[in-house]
């Protein structure tokens, strides 16, 4: 029987998106008042389409919370904290980091139904005579 060395994880798409949330959280705190992120965007978008593809609804959608335009169209909650500002670069970043956690939740679980699928029990017959 083969062994499997524990020690090894392969990379899984999300990885990819968590990388990119750690990302903007730093540069939230790293930029200035009126912060660009067209490097990060382009990184992020090439990712979104590069598992979605460029037509998919999470690629629009993180190219409106660029914008600070999302909430309608993924209808995303407003913290009862976090009034409603007209902050457009803040209002971006919000719905930039909200967007990419759902995109990842809801990428996590088709990770995982990936993997039963791939580890399922192989069900065909042994060889032998027929």
């Amino acid at each position: 029987m083969t062994e499997v060395n524990s020690m090894y994880r392969a990379q899984t798409r999300s990885d990819d998106l968590k990388a990119q949330i750690e990302k903007l959280e730093g540069l939230a705190h790293h930029t200035a008042v009126n912060p660009t992120f067209e490097r990060f965007d382009a990184e992020t978008e090439d990712i979104l389409m590069k598992i979605y593809g460029e037509n998919h609804k999470y690629v629009e959608s993180y190219k409106y919370a660029t914008v600070g335009e999302a909430e309608a169209l993924v209808n995303l909650p407003e913290s009862a904290q976090e009034p409603q500002t007209r902050d457009i670069p803040k209002k971006g970043l919000q719905q930039r980091r909200q967007v990419l956690q759902s995109i990842l939740t809801d990428l996590q679980g088709l990770e995982v139904q990936e993997a039963e699928l791939l580890t399922g029990e192989d069900r065909e017959d042994p060889p032998g005579p027929s």
